[in-house]
């Protein structure tokens, strides 16, 4: 892959032609009491089953999955034995020597993908010239997890001389929207938001929030996760949560809402959204993937790894992002469901569907099947589906959907996708410990 504008050349044109103050000024304050529109206006992918937006895109048209038994290591001991990794992934292609070194796989993703999120909005940038109104938003899970493992055998063997210095930096989870601060100049609010598998859908959000109250005109908002690793994978496994398929293809490991679904499929990358107020989008000239209207989190306060039985916090959440974005249950048009392929939580999920959305719920898919499950990066990867879909008024099928799920009674779109007028998709992602995330997005066309 070529490297990306960005990395060829930092961009010294200020945004929609104004100065740009390199102090932070803080809110803008809005007498009005306006509610500010928010708008989608670049997507960048880095995913098992492509890089970039537009691989990532032809994947999914194609039902092509990412999903392949595991070579990051030996998972021998294992009964998981499948995973989604990003397997042509060439960090040179978009960082020098000296970053490579600095910037673990974790970073690297979450650096890569902002971006090329960037390079799809033509969003200019300078490290040179700072901006104080764009900031990031980001979502993680483990973070530096797999660079720690590596950095702990290196220890083990040869003491601290043998550690990469910058460990300590490395394996944060603050250490992706701080880099991306860094590489971009980008000095409005930067947080990281660590709730399991509802991460990358919280940043969204909480970026979302951040645009609204007048904190930043842009945001970058998405997550990463690189948990492919012998300790952190053995643990998912030891505790059951995985699916245990070794035939082939291996890409049958993931089949949400099918009746023989059997665990997640763990995998890595990252997704990065450029995120603007429409006043700023439309002042530029950008092109608008989707308007974000609402969003939700709470917490089911039941257990780290099951679902509250009654569901009523996974509908609360449904429920309130729909009430946020003014938008009546009838009006959605299609669901990204969290649908992460266990038989518990997707049981469980298609039962709250239903109390929201009543006997004949929209059409629904579960996307997972393409790209593994990422962890923390997962949310942001289907809130860009839903953006996708939302645009090319196409939605996109759940792989590998064959033996029907009474427990799953929903109008689940099967192995090919549909061609529909949609006007609002609605994107859910939940997370150990009881994380519960909703966004509602609406199409601009």
């Amino acid at each position: 892959m070529p490297r990306s504008r960005a990395q060829a050349g930092n961009c010294r044109v200020s945004i929609a032609g104004q100065n740009c103050p390199t102090r932070y000024p803080g809110p803008v304050q809005n007498p009005a009491n306006e509610r500010k529109r928010i708008v989608v206006t670049g997507i960048g992918v880095i995913a098992a089953c492509g890089i970039g937006r537009d691989a990532f895109r032809e994947a999914i048209r194609a039902g092509r999955s990412g999903i392949r038994p595991i070579t990051s290591f030996d998972a021998g001991t294992c009964a998981a034995r499948c995973a989604g990794e990003v397997r042509d992934w060439r960090g040179a292609d978009f960082f020098p020597p000296h970053k490579l070194k600095r910037f673990d796989r974790y970073v690297q993703f979450a650096v890569a993908s902002a971006m090329l999120a960037l390079d799809d909005a033509a969003l200019p940038w300078s490290r040179e010239r700072p901006q104080a109104r764009i900031g990031v938003s980001f979502g993680t899970g483990l973070g530096g997890i797999s660079h720690a493992e590596q950095e702990h055998g290196r220890f083990l063997k040869k003491g601290m001389r043998g550690v990469n210095p910058a460990l300590a930096l490395q394996v944060f989870g603050g250490s992706a929207h701080s880099n991306i601060a860094i590489e971009f100049g980008f000095r409005g609010p930067c947080a990281t938001q660590s709730n399991s598998c509802a991460s990358g859908v919280i940043a969204v959000g909480e970026a979302m929030r951040y645009l609204r109250d007048g904190w930043a005109d842009v945001m970058i908002a998405g997550g990463a996760e690189a948990p492919l690793c012998p300790l952190t994978f053995s643990a998912f496994d030891f505790i059951k949560t995985m699916s245990r398929w070794q035939g082939e293809p291996a890409a049958l490991a993931c089949r949400p809402f099918d009746a023989r679904r059997d665990g997640f499929v763990m995998g890595e990358g990252g997704c990065s959204l450029v995120l603007e107020t429409l006043e700023h989008a439309e002042r530029r000239g950008a092109d608008i993937y989707a308007e974000l209207t609402g969003y939700a989190m709470n917490n089911d306060a039941f257990h780290m790894t099951s679902p509250l039985p009654s569901g009523e916090s996974v509908i609360a959440c449904m429920e309130a992002a729909l009430r946020d974005a003014g938008t009546s249950p009838a009006e959605v048009g299609y669901i990204n469901a969290h649908a992460s392929s266990t038989q518990l939580n997707d049981a469980n999920e298609a039962m709250c569907i239903r109390a929201v959305f009543g006997d004949t719920p929209p059409p629904v898919s579960g996307t997972k099947p393409y790209t593994a499950h990422p962890l923390g990066a997962s949310g942001a990867m289907e809130t860009a589906i839903c953006c996708l879909a939302l645009r090319d008024q196409w939605l996109p099928p759940t792989l590998h959907y064959e033996t029907p799920d009474p427990a799953c009674d929903l109008d689940i779109i099967p192995n090919i996708g549909r061609d529909a007028k949609i006007r609002v998709a609605l994107n859910n992602a939940f997370g150990f410990g009881g994380a519960n995330s909703t966004l509602v997005l609406r199409s601009m066309r």
